[in-house]
This record gives C-alpha cells, structure tokens and sequence, in this order.
C-alpha cells in the first residue's frame, strides 16, 4: 500500500540537543516510508552525532555550513527550501526557536526556515526548565501565530537528570504530525463548529474569584483540529495563558453567564459542538463592590447555581451534533453515561482526572469516548492535540 510519505521531500532540521540521536530512528523509519530526506544541521548538533550517519541514512549529502562549497551554481539554502514539501526542525532547542521568532538567520537552518515556503513543523526539546520560561514559551507562541507547527515534548526523566516536561516527542507522534500536514484531513469542510475553552472566573470582590485548574489546553486542541480538517471553528474561551489558534473566531469572556449568552448566540449556526470548558457551576449571589477585608472568624458565602449551558444545548437542540466532556474522580463510566442522557447528548469524553497524568493543566489526556448508540472507545495517554485528532476522527467516522 502506498504511505502518504511516498516521493515526498522531506528536510530536517537538526540543532544541538542530546535527543538529535533520535532523528537517525526517525529518518530511517521514513525512508522506509518512501520519503525522500534532506538534512540540515548546525555545528553544535554535529557535536552529538555525525553527519555521516545521515548521509548513510537519506543517501544525501547532509548541509550544515552556509558557505560551503558546491558543484552547482544554485544558493544552498534556498536550493533547499525550495526542494521542501515539509520541513521538520527536531530537535527545536530554545536558539533555533528564538532565532526563528526573532527572523534572525545567521546559519544555515535559521536561514533554511526563514526562506522556505514549505509548512515547517518544530519538535522541541530540552530542559523543563528553559522549555517552561516566559521567553521560550513567547517565542513558541509567536510562531504559532504565525501558522507554524509545534509538537509538544513529553515528559520523563531529561538527559540533564531533571524530570520534567522537554523530551523529544515520541516518534510515532512526529510521524503522525508529519502526515497530517502532508496529506491533511478535509473532512470538515463546511462544517461550523462551536467550542467551548478553560475555565470560567467567577467574582467574589474587585479582586478574589472562585474557578477551578482548567488551562484550556484541550479545548485549543480540539479548535486547532477542527481548523486543520477545513471546519469554521468559533472559539469560545475562558482566561487561559494560550495563544489563540490561528484561523478560528475567538469569543472571549469571563463568567459562566458570559459564556451562556455567547454560546446560545453561536448555538444555532452550528453544525457541531464541543463542550470542553470547565464552567464553574455556582457563583457568588452578592459580589461585593470593594475588597473584603480579612477579619477574625469565619467568611461565609452565599453561592447560587450558574445555567448550566450543556442542560440548555441540549434541550434546544435541532439537528446540532453535541459532544460534552465528563472529567471524574471516581465511578467514571456510570456518571459520564448519566450526563450523557440527562443532557441528550450524542457523544460524551470520559476523563479520569484523579491520576494527575492526564486532565486539567496536563499537556496529555486519555479517556473513553461513550456515544449515544451505546457504543465506546478507549483512547490511551496522548498529548491533547493527538487526543483531539482521535476524538474527532471516531466522531466522523460514527456520523
């Protein structure tokens, strides 16, 4: 059977990190695929592992210096990028990614991802600590908003001895977003879909409120996938430290009454709707207009219940295809079964978030998408935006 790699140049790009090691497994593995593969690396990623291993791998020459000497009359570096139906930087260590949020191209592979047209993809890796700072996770940003791909890094124990988040992603999954921009999904197309992000800021004063531990992280995910299928994604999202996915129509609010009025505003255009936000489901009944002095005793407040906007979707709904999501600590089938035909909704995600690998505030999720037709699938520990593709795909896949 012919691989969606067959006859598809692919370039890589290789800074200087300990996991440049792994890309030998990876260039391998998608020459076998049928791809054709072009190197680029930087001096410091020659210090890890030899130029001659992917010159034996690909059956190319590799490119690190950009003056190097050739026997053709073309420029090296934009030779390449025009040569690229998909460029991979793996791994992205924090220099190769500021300097391409930056624009500054003073090597070959900075120079490389500035020229090329191609659609570039970064898998960074390094340690938690760098990958976690406020620069790096700006200068990821910044790219993403310009239509750059990034494959969130796993989690383990990092080459430096520290355990945390920053290990190159696993291969499967770079394979996996590798393809997906070759030969992506258009099964959406024509679809208007209305998600739902993060969490909901309920007031308690001008400065306290009540919410809960959700990042937003799978509703973005869930957006991003839509968007890449060719769906018309209207966003609505809670505060979140998250970039907004490029292309989607972005609501944003703050209480769960905001995001009650903005979602039955949007309800009747969709086609289909994920419900992923964590509303909060009381609020406080007296804001109070100043800040509540701390006092000797006790603090009681009054809570009332908040709509609950899924309860309403449901019960308004037409020919909209709703899809609710169940985080749990305990008996996780019966409840997720229960909200799902209380709230008359044709798909439900289960999550256990009780193990703190997977859930709120976590860059991975795993869970069991439950239909109305009694059917289910278990989908095993992933990072979100792979959990979105599998979502969304048994979706598709059942309607």
């Amino acid at each position: 059977m012919t691989s969606n790699f067959e006859n598809k140049n692919i370039l890589i790009g290789i800074s200087g990190g300990i996991a440049a090691y792994k890309i030998a497994d990876l260039t391998s593995r998608l020459i076998k695929l049928g791809a054709n593969i072009k190197v680029v690396m930087t001096d410091n990623a020659t210090k890890f592992i030899h130029p001659l291993t992917f010159e034996s791998l690909s059956g190319n020459q590799v490119y690190h210096d950009t003056f190097q000497r050739t026997d053709r009359w073309d420029i090296e570096h934009i030779a390449l990028a025009k040569w690229a139906d998909l460029f991979l930087i793996a791994p992205a260590t924090a220099n190769v990614i500021g300097k391409a949020a930056g624009g500054i191209a003073d090597d070959l592979l900075s120079t490389t991802i500035l020229a090329t047209e191609a659609k570039t993809i970064f898998a960074p890796a390094m340690n938690t600590v760098m990958y976690q700072k406020p620069v790096v996770q700006d200068n990821i940003n910044k790219l993403k908003g310009m239509g750059y791909i990034f494959i969130s890094p796993g989690k383990g124990r990092l080459a430096c001895g520290d355990w945390g988040e920053g290990k190159l992603a696993d291969l499967d999954t770079v394979i996996h977003y590798m393809e997906n921009q070759l030969c992506p999904d258009r099964d959406m197309e024509g679809l208007r879909v209305l998600v739902t992000a993060g969490p909901t800021y309920e007031p308690i004063d001008p400065v306290r409120f009540i919410s809960n531990r959700s990042s937003g992280k799978m509703g973005y995910a869930i957006a991003e996938e839509c968007i890449q299928r060719g769906a018309k994604v209207d966003l609505v999202t809670g505060p979140t430290n998250l970039s907004p996915p490029a292309g989607a129509c972005i609501y944003n609010i703050k209480t769960a009454e905001e995001m009650y009025e903005t979602v039955l505003e949007l309800y009747e255009k969709a086609n289909l709707v994920f419900k992923t936000a964590a509303v909060a489901d009381y609020r406080v009944k007296e804001v109070a207009s100043n800040k509540i002095k701390k006092g000797q005793g006790p603090m009681t407040l009054e809570l009332v219940r908040n709509p609950d906007i899924l309860l309403e979707l449901g019960q308004r709904k037409v020919e909209q295809i709703l899809v609710g999501f169940a985080a749990e600590t305990e008996e996780l089938e019966e409840n997720a079964l229960t909200k799902l035909q209380d709230k008359n909704l044709d798909f439900i995600v289960g999550n256990d978030v009780s193990t703190g690998e997977s859930g709120f505030q976590s860059d991975s999720n795993q869970g069991i998408l439950y239909s109305r037709d009694g059917g289910s699938t278990h989908i095993p520990l992933m990072n979100k935006r792979e959990f979105a593709h599998r979502i969304i795909h048994e979706i598709i896949k059942q309607l």
